[in-house]
């Protein structure tokens, strides 16, 4: 198992990408935290791991909250006396042009997309910087590295997360701390609700998603879990500053 002995915290981990990429470390050795606003799923996520032999504690965390964040880097420390990976996951989905988000939903899409990335990032790395090595890893999008029609809050904020993994691990890398960017594209989770609504429903979507996607369909979860399962490992081990793009090759289309 090439995660065995190793702690990963998972932010976002009760549903979709976060809740597959924690049970795929936890069954390659890892001890998940697993981090969700909704404690019910996060417990739930933390229950199937241990129910399939692996080590799991859940922590109810609100990402866009400074005290749940710092609960959440002392409690892991406190329980385990490590944080070996963090995968920094949970976002939030505004959709809309210009003049249809207001300026509070860019706040939120700023606050949840990078600024809760960046407080996370920067409570882990004491503890990564004096072990000598660590793996964070920051959900973006391929909205990181294209544009999305009429999602000015979202394609922002997952640009400036892609940006500020690429500064982090320029400045980091010289402590053997890793830091990448996943960047998943269209991948069949309740995150899409957002894109839904603006396209007029399921139907819509996913002829969007057959017509403009090369490979014509969405990502499975467990698709993106594998992606994850690299960054986090050794297999990934000269690996930083880099936007892994998984999306059927829409950003290419």
């Amino acid at each position: 198992m090439i995660l065995e002995g190793r702690v990963a915290i998972v932010t976002g981990a009760g549903s979709g990408i976060g809740r597959a990429g924690a049970l795929m470390m936890a069954r390659e050795g890892a001890t998940i935290i697993s981090a969700d606003r909704d404690s019910a799923a996060g417990e739930a996520t933390a229950e199937a791991i241990t129910a399939a032999g692996g080590r799991a504690q859940a922590i109810q965390t609100d990402v866009g909250d400074d005290a749940a964040q710092e609960r959440l880097i002392a409690e892991t420390m406190a329980a385990h006396g490590r944080i070996d990976i963090l995968h920094s996951h949970a976002g939030v989905q505004v959709e809309g042009a210009l003049e249809q988000v207001d300026p509070d939903g860019m706040d939120l899409s700023w606050q949840i997309n990078v600024r809760a990335h960046f407080r996370l990032a920067r409570l882990a790395m004491p503890h990564m910087r004096a072990a000598g090595k660590g793996s964070i890893i920051v959900t973006s999008s391929n909205s990181g590295v294209l544009y999305d029609h009429e999602m000015i809050a979202y394609a922002t904020s997952k640009h400036a997360a892609v940006a500020m993994v690429k500064q982090i691990a320029i400045d980091y890398g010289k402590y053997g701390v890793r830091i990448n960017a996943l960047c998943p594209g269209w991948v069949d989770t309740p995150f899409n609700d957002a894109f839904t609504r603006q396209m007029g429903g399921r139907e819509a979507l996913q002829a969007y998603v057959r017509d403009k996607i090369p490979m014509g369909r969405f990502a499975a979860p467990d698709e993106i879990a594998e992606a994850i399962l690299f960054l986090a490992s050794d297999r990934s081990s000269f690996m930083t500053g880099h936007a892994l793009v998984i999306d059927g090759g829409e950003c290419i289309a």
